[in-house]
């Protein structure tokens, strides 16, 4: 657990609709009067309702979302990139080549890729929301809010 906290952090997966994105809104929601948070992904992908449905379930906005890839962003300046994806993870080590920012590696499950009723589909998003928030309560230290309903 790190109690410094850097200046600004990407999340970053393969299309930023829903684990990169998940992760900056939890992140947002924790530190974001500290920190700069933005996500972006390989390609930009399309909304997912899913992401939206689970995220409000704990308290965290996520309706102004807009998906965009690495080269959609306007801005480049980040202390820390944290890659979710392994292709995400291959773009974010090209960028350490022209830049000098740190990378972490958190391999997470795509829960798209989850089949079977609405309500299976539910916890793999639920899951992957409860994982990304752990590992961030974990990585960057206590918030100082009030701990959001699981």
């Amino acid at each position: 657990m790190s109690t410094d906290l850097p200046g600004a952090v990407l999340f970053a997966c393969s299309q930023n609709c829903i684990r990169s994105p998940m992760a900056a809104a939890i992140m947002q929601h924790f530190y974001g009067h500290r920190v700069y948070v933005d996500s972006c992904g390989v390609r930009a992908g399309d909304k997912d309702g899913f992401v939206e449905q689970v995220l409000d379930e704990i308290g965290v906005d996520f309706s102004r979302h807009k998906s965009k890839s690495f080269e959609d962003m306007e801005d480049t300046s980040f202390d820390l990139v944290i890659s979710l994806s392994p292709e995400a993870h291959h773009k974010a080590m090209e960028m350490t080549r022209t830049m000098a920012i740190d990378v972490e590696y958190w391999p997470t499950i795509d829960p798209s890729l989850t089949s079977g009723s609405r309500d299976q589909i539910l916890d793999a998003y639920r899951a992957c929301r409860d994982s990304l928030r752990k590992r961030i309560i974990e990585r960057f230290g206590g918030t100082g809010l009030p701990q959001v309903r699981a």
